[in-house]
């Protein structure tokens, strides 16, 4: 399915908003310009469960071997996981304490997020805190994807229940020692909120199970969508597939190859094709993400707002190793519907975001061009 023609009629419409260059630019896809500042790799698997036996590739393998595979492939996105990590990775959910972590400039360990209601925000830790040390150990001496595996249970794969020990400063207060309780907690995939009256931005963070039910529920009644894939960085490409069918009428979603096997994705009669819809996109927009938005693009069913995409097309097939750790390789790329693969490339936005802080502001005039639903 051609993709000019779905961009001349958006642009036709969005010309009552900002004029004839609009048109112009989807006209010609002049717009858009690389992610200067490319983001961390998701692993995005075709399906969420494994099939009851084993990959004879891969079963008979070690941890070790895999590791040392992964490590010698060539392969960016290879990768794996223990038998928790991969369950957390695909049901939602992960064990832990409730925060995330980064790197300042200083080379401090910040705390960047606190989960409501979790073992940390009920001990008090707030974002900006200083993460000190983890278990006696300094943490800006060890890496930031070390520090969170550490949170939550480190490489003995600590149970729920189990205890982690943490210093943490506050700006200009006393170093605090605390001991926090590890507890499965919900990844919040999906959040949602309304800039507008009637207008719904449903953000979608990652796509594991169980995403699509939520979008399909949070859009409902809506008079107006922002589906905010910024920094979404993948995950499963039949959740991102079944989102897409929330807001198509039956028909392709995409393709996608494993181990040279041509598979088609479609969409279920019945979405809802009458509300308008606006997807927000950036450097951070990958992989499984990238599909969705495709999709949408390519069926005239959404208009892009924000910057290219980071360009991940690739798709990774889990193979069960003897001891139910999982190894991912990548087998193959995906193409949208119009057949078009963001491998190496991403996608243009129809409307691009000079100023990424605006892009909000900017999806919603470009909704108001669109009309709402009454």
């Amino acid at each position: 399915m051609p993709a000019m023609p779905c961009q001349v009629r958006q642009g036709a419409t969005l010309t009552l908003v900002f004029g004839a260059v609009l048109l112009a630019g989807a006209a010609t896809g002049a717009w858009g310009e690389p992610a200067s500042d490319p983001r961390p790799p998701s692993s995005d698997s075709a399906v969420a469960g494994l099939p009851a036996g084993r990959d004879p590739a891969g079963a008979q393998l070690s941890r070790q071997q895999a590791e040392q595979l992964v490590s010698s492939s060539g392969d960016p996105w290879a990768a794996y996981y223990s038998p928790q990590a991969y369950a957390d990775f695909t049901s939602g959910q992960y064990l832990g304490v409730g925060l995330s972590v980064d790197r300042a400039q200083d080379g401090s360990t910040d705390v960047s997020q606190v989960r409501a209601a979790g073992p940390a925000a009920r001990a008090g830790v707030a974002v900006g805190d200083r993460l000190l040390h983890i278990d006696g150990i300094r943490a800006d001496r060890l890496p930031v994807t070390e520090v969170v595996a550490r949170l939550r249970g480190g490489p003995q794969g600590l149970p729920e229940g189990s205890t982690v020990a943490l210093a943490v400063q506050r700006a200009g207060g006393p170093v605090r020692e605390l001991v926090l309780r590890r507890t499965v907690l919900d990844a919040e995939e999906v959040t949602v909120d309304h800039p507008a009256p009637g207008i719904a931005r449903i953000a979608v963070h990652g796509f594991t199970s169980g995403v699509a039910a939520q979008v399909r529920a949070a859009a409902r009644g809506a008079r107006g969508v922002l589906l905010d894939l910024r920094g979404s960085s993948g995950g499963l490409v039949e959740e991102a597939a079944g989102t897409a069918a929330v807001f198509l009428d039956g028909g392709p979603v995409g393709s996608y190859e494993a181990r040279g096997v041509s598979r088609r994705l479609t969409a279920p009669p019945g979405g809802d094709t009458a509300t308008p819809l606006v997807v927000l996109v950036d450097g951070g927009t990958m992989s499984a993400a990238e599909l969705l938005a495709g999709a949408l693009q390519d069926r005239c069913r959404a208009v892009l707002v924000g910057s290219r995409t980071f360009g991940k097309g690739s798709v990774q097939q889990p193979s069960r190793l003897a001891d139910g750790s999982v190894l991912e390789l990548t087998v193959g790329r995906y193409r949208t519907p119009a057949g078009r693969s963001p491998d190496g490339t991403g996608l243009a936005p129809d409307v691009p975001a000079q100023d990424p802080s605006g892009a909000t502001e900017l999806g919603l005039r470009v909704l108001a061009g669109l009309g709402t639903r009454g």
